[in-house]
């Protein structure tokens, strides 16, 4: 399985952004979430869905800002973020595994990440 993430770049607070990540390979039944690293700081999760796209599951500090949705004809998952704040300024990878949860050790297959940077 590989992952592409893109979608980031520089904007302002307030502003949005949708990242997507791009899978290939033997994706079926794989859970994806989206993670970020800021300097000087551990990586985070960010959120999460299922499969199916019936489950989600995001950081408190993001719940209704951003959105995640997949869609499996091609592949995709996206995070649509919203009201960005510069406290969202970090590199957002996105991940997937066979386990929907244990977000600590989630993770089977990592892509590249793409910078998001918010400014004030």
């Amino acid at each position: 399985v590989q992952l592409q993430a893109s979608g980031g770049g520089l904007v302002q607070a307030g502003d949005s952004l949708r990242l997507s990540c791009a899978a290939s390979g033997r994706t079926y039944a794989m859970a994806v979430g989206w993670f970020r690293r800021a300097p000087g700081k551990e990586r985070e999760f960010v959120a999460a869905i299922s499969w199916s796209g019936s489950t989600t599951s995001y950081l408190d500090s993001v719940k209704g800002r951003f959105t995640i949705s997949r869609d499996n004809a091609k592949n995709t998952v996206y995070l649509q973020m919203n009201s960005l704040k510069p406290e969202d300024t970090a590199v957002y990878y996105c991940a997937a595994d066979r386990l929907y949860g244990s977000w600590a050790t989630f993770g089977n297959y990592w892509g590249q990440g793409t910078q998001v940077t918010v400014s004030s």
